[in-house]
């Protein structure tokens, strides 16, 4: 077969048999197309103008979506996107900067759009960058650290307890939870103790003394008066009733007739040679 004859039989266009002799054309999976089927069959439609992708211009591809060079736009603001940052945002695409002032919004302190990749603090609908977000006090930024809202700001958990923590009285330490009140002082449980023994008094019962605090064992020992007959202190305290006369005092309970050992509380007696007698007993005598 001669090469003329071979030309005009098979080099043909694998769509419409037309001769590609003298002609352009695409090979594509092992057969010939002219351009004109290429075209029809293989081509891409732009997404911006929606015509046909031509072998002669530049098809711009990204996310199985296709373009031409010069409709490669942001669709925002038409700034030529080649060569150039983007990004997609549904269908459309768009510039660095007009994807920024569109879909990423201001920092409420600095008014400034955020970038791509900023780290954003949001609280009480506001957002800020994350170096815009400070303690309204020693002005660091607070960041992923506790924080207290504080009129149209937050204050950093230092400056918090520096300023308006309550600290014990005792170890000077802010009391961050439970503790105790006593004369408006605040104490640490463990730092509220006797100020004799130094037992810690919480949830027991306690007296003071010149405005210290005293458990009722030692109160009782150091300054109580005792009971003449059972010399067990007498302390007044869960309402404990006593009785005294002259410079001795008695339990309630204890102040009986030495002799007959009948309870002399509201009755008449005597004292003889530091010993309490009823009347009857004060008559044997």
């Amino acid at each position: 077969m001669s090469k003329s004859m071979w030309q005009n039989t098979t080099f043909n266009c694998g769509n419409c048999n037309n001769s590609l002799t003298g002609h352009r054309y695409v090979n594509r999976e092992s057969n010939h197309y002219c351009l004109k089927c290429y075209e029809k069959l293989f081509a891409f439609p732009c997404e911006h103008c929606h015509k046909k992708i031509g072998t002669d211009v530049k098809d711009l591809s990204f996310n199985n979506k296709h373009w031409h060079d010069v409709c490669f736009n942001c669709s925002k603001c038409m700034k030529s996107l080649v060569d150039q940052q983007f990004t997609q945002k549904g269908d459309k695409i768009y510039c660095a900067q007009c994807h920024k002032e569109t879909f990423l919004g201001k920092c409420d302190a600095c008014k400034q759009h955020f970038d791509p990749g900023d780290k954003k603090m949001e609280y009480r609908g506001s957002n800020w960058h994350e170096r815009c977000f400070t303690c309204k006090m020693c002005r660091k930024p607070v960041g992923t650290s506790s924080f207290v809202p504080k009129d149209d700001g937050v204050i950093c958990q230092n400056c918090y307890e520096d300023r308006f923590a309550k600290k014990c009285d005792k170890c000077k330490r802010v009391v961050a939870h439970g503790g105790i009140t006593y004369k408006d002082t605040p104490y640490h449980k463990e730092c509220f103790l006797c100020t004799h023994c130094k037992k810690e008094l919480s949830g027991d019962r306690f007296t003071s003394k010149d405005h210290n605090p005293y458990c009722i064992e030692c109160y009782g020992d150091l300054f109580a008066k005792k009971c003449a007959e059972c010399r067990k202190p007498i302390t007044g305290q869960g309402g404990t009733k006593f009785v005294s006369f002259e410079d001795q005092s008695w339990h309630s309970e204890c102040f009986n007739c030495s002799g007959c050992r009948t309870s002399l509380v509201g009755k008449g007696f005597t004292n003889e040679d530091n010993r309490i007698l009823c009347p009857d007993c004060t008559n044997r005598r």
